[in-house]
Parts: structure tokens; sequence; C-alpha cells
């Protein structure tokens, strides 16, 4: 045992990635970068919210923990307001906290559900935090007052979701994913039924809001395209594979410059692609522990990445001796995100 313990140790970070410390003491449930400087927020099972101030000197990265703050239960969510002034958070205490962080100010509950809060997102142009619960519901706030200014009843329980205004996407159980368009939030837009044909993991609106990625728990991504002709251009493909080892997809996150696109799952490993030209752009080597969570940062200079137990074998496989949570900070590389030149092959 010895030996096997050595060797998996050896490779909590195959990447030679920049640990961000003090490291949270449970799972890590999201990571989320401010939009406007480099300051990373993390929520955790311990029930904590976390902030680190992270500075760059050429190629080294330095972390300095800059505040946290507490829930009753584990935490499960994050947004920034798109000001990169205030977060705010989600979980199993099925209420939303809303932190002014860089003044200093007391966190205060802005939002409530009947069941844990699993996603949420600040809407720009809305000036509202959207919230999805598993109480099969989407609630629209106004962080000034105590009633949501729009409850949407969702066809089962919000596993994800995703706002690039005014395109918002919703991943449910049973393998729906619910479309609105902002301008019009009281009507569901299109419903799909997934491309794939297990449990959706999590999606994420495309950049120019044409339409959203989604990761399943089977090791696979689709693309979709909500343009009626522009159907061609959807497709799926299989990651987080290993022989016959099959992982989730935990997280998938679009590069801010570059337009392509971050996946990261339980079998440790996280890629990079672009999806207009198919192609993996780069494959980092493998954790010894799942990775939950990922972000870029406002530029795309840092990807973070979260390594520990994502409790996809129960807690049979939990063991609290040898578990750790890390946070890591990759800086990719220009050949890593961005796409390459396509070649004319001379054929129509």
């Amino acid at each position: 045992m010895a030996t096997f313990g050595a060797a998996a140790n050896a490779n909590t970070n195959p990447n030679k990635s920049y640990e961000v410390t003090p490291s949270p003491a449970d799972s890590i449930s999201s990571l989320s970068f401010s939009p406007r400087a480099d300051i990373l927020v993390a929520t955790s099972w311990d029930n904590q919210v976390r902030c680190w101030e992270i500075s760059r000197s050429g190629t080294s990265l330095a972390t300095a923990p800059k505040a946290s703050i507490s829930h009753d239960h584990p935490v499960l969510c994050s947004a920034w307001k798109d000001d990169g002034t205030t977060v705010f958070s989600g979980g199993c205490d099925k209420q939303a906290k809303m932190w002014p962080l860089l003044s200093g100010g007391q966190p205060v509950t802005v939002a409530m559900h009947d069941a844990p809060i699993v996603d949420m997102a600040w809407i720009p142009g809305m000036n509202l935090l959207v919230t999805g619960s598993w109480d099969k519901t989407l609630k629209y706030w106004d962080t000034r007052q105590q009633t949501p200014v729009h409850t949407q009843q969702l066809p089962d329980k919000c596993y994800s979701l995703s706002v690039k205004h005014p395109l918002l996407v919703v991943g449910t159980a049973d393998r729906n994913l619910i479309v609105f368009n902002l301008q019009n939030p009281q009507t569901e837009f299109k419903r799909i039924v997934s491309p794939l044909k297990y449990q959706t993991r999590c999606v994420t609106a495309f950049p120019d809001q044409q339409g959203f990625l989604v990761g399943s728990i089977e090791g696979r991504v689709g693309v979709h395209h909500l343009d009626d002709s522009q159907q061609n251009k959807n497709f799926t493909f299989k990651c987080h594979r290993d022989g016959n080892e099959i992982y989730s997809v935990n997280a998938l996150n679009f590069h801010p410059v570059h337009g392509t696109f971050a996946t990261a799952g339980s079998d440790g490993a996280f890629n990079f692609w672009d999806k207009d030209s198919k192609q993996r752009l780069k494959a980092m080597s493998r954790c010894s522990q799942p990775i939950p969570c990922s972000s870029f940062n406002h530029d795309g200079s840092i990807y973070a990445y979260a390594s520990c137990y994502d409790w996809n074998k129960g807690a049979e496989n939990h063991n609290p001796a040898t578990a750790k949570s890390s946070i890591f900070l990759h800086m990719p590389q220009e050949s890593e995100v961005k796409a390459k030149p396509r070649v004319a092959s001379g054929r129509k």
C-alpha cells in the first residue's frame, strides 16, 4: 500500500501549476474570478466562501488570502457582479448571500429557495441575480427587494445555468435544456432534449450568444447552435475517458479572448479545445483527484482549477485521511488556447 500511496501522491500536481494557499478544508464546489481583477473566489463543502488576491511577476504567481464568509451549510455556487465589487454565493442552506467584498461590508441574504441553490449568475443587462435550485425553479432577484422579480417553473431540478445576455441556458434533470431570451424571460424560447444520452453536468453559453456547450456524466460534450439554419454545425465529442473508464465532464469555460474553451473532468484532467475546427488544442496531465470546477480570469492569462474528491463514487470511497482539496493556477501558453490557423486543403 505504501508504494501505491506514494505513486498517487507524486501525481497531485503533474502540470506544475501554482497552488493557492491556504487550501479549503473540504471539497471545492465552485471557482469564480472577478471580471475586473485577479481576485479568485472559491466555495466549498466546509460552508465557506474564500477569496484570494493573485499577483503576477513575469511567469510567477503569488496569492494572498483576502477574506472569507460562512454559510450555515455547504456552499455550491458563486458569481460576481459585473463591476467586480460584489460576490454572490448559494448552497445547501437554500439561500443566496450578497457579499460587498471590495467595500469590506457584511454579507446579506438576497435570495431564498425551497431546496439547495446549485447555480447562479449575475445578469449585467438587467441588474438582476438569477438563481437555479433543486426546487425546480429559476428565480430572478433585484437585490434591493426581498421577493423575486419573477419565478420561472422548470420541468425538473436545476443542475446548471449560464448567462451571456440576452441568452440564458438552463440544464435540468431528465436531460432538459431550456433556453431563455432574457428580453422576454417569462417565456421559454426553446426547450431541447440534450444531445447527450446521460445526465447533464454543466452548460455554458457561447460568448457570441449563438449557442451553448453541454457536458454530461458520460465523458461527452455537445456543441449546440440555436439558429435552425446552423443545426448542421452541431456535434458531440468524447473526452475525459481512459480506455473503458468513463468520467464526468464537470466544467466548461470559454477563454475570454480567443473563444476556445476548456473542459475539466473527474479523471483529473483539463483540456483546451477549439469548437470551430473541432480540434483539441492541448491535453494536460491528469491529477490524482477529480477536477470539479474551474475558471479563467478576466483576460484568460490564468486558468484556475480545483483538485479534490467530487463524491462521484459516494461516501464509501472518501478517505478523509488522504483526501486533500487543492486549488491550482495554470498560466496557459498562447498555443494551448489560441485557435490554430486553418490550412486550405484545396478541396471544396
